[in-house]
Order: C-alpha cells, then sequence, then structure tokens
C-alpha cells in the first residue's frame, strides 16, 4: 500500500493539468487589497491539498469496504458484472437508437 500511495503521490505532482489548474484557478480567488498574495495562494492550495486527501480518503475506505462485501460472495461479484454489462448494453441500444454520430 505504502508503495502504490507513494506512486499516486508522484503522479498527482507532475501531472500538467495540475499546474494549469492552479495557474488558472486559484489566482481568482485571492483578494489582493488583502496584501499577502504568495501567503494566499500558499494557503489556497494547501486548502485543496487537505480536502482532496480527505476526499480520496474517504472513497479509499468505502471502496474498500464495498470490495470486502463483495467479494465475499460470488454470487455478489456475478450480479456485478451482469448488471455492467447489462448498462453497457443499454449505453449501445441508446447510441444506436437516437442515432448520434459524436
Amino acid at each position: 500500500m505504502p508503495r502504490a500511495a507513494a506512486d499516486g503521490f508522484v503522479v498527482g505532482v507532475t501531472n500538467p493539468k495540475t499546474a494549469v489548474f492552479f495557474a488558472a484557478v486559484l489566482p481568482q480567488f485571492v483578494n489582493r487589497a488583502a496584501g499577502h498574495v504568495p501567503a494566499q495562494m500558499l494557503l489556497l492550495g494547501l486548502l485543496f491539498v487537505l480536502i482532496s486527501l480527505v476526499s480520496d480518503a474517504s472513497w479509499t475506505v468505502v471502496a474498500g469496504g464495498a470490495r470486502a462485501w463483495f467479494g465475499r460472495s460470488p454470487r455478489r461479484m456475478e450480479m456485478m458484472g451482469g448488471a455492467g454489462g447489462l448498462a453497457l448494453i443499454g449505453l449501445g441500444i441508446t447510441l444506436a437508437v437516437t442515432g448520434r454520430k459524436d
């Protein structure tokens, strides 16, 4: 698990979309009149990291619990596979009926 977390961290930090997000979105929330613009940017960045950490940790706990619950019963796993298959079939039928090419 620590290796996966380290890999995830490296991917997140080296992702150019992260830098673009911080460069494009965060400055909109900085109040220049309040002064200390770098400190405000740092605070907003840390707040983003904190919210992301809590969100990702919550999803990890929920997904781990769901995996354990589904894994205890082969029937549940079969039903999940069937539900996924039906969803894909439904999407295919919808695309065929609507005639959309995009």
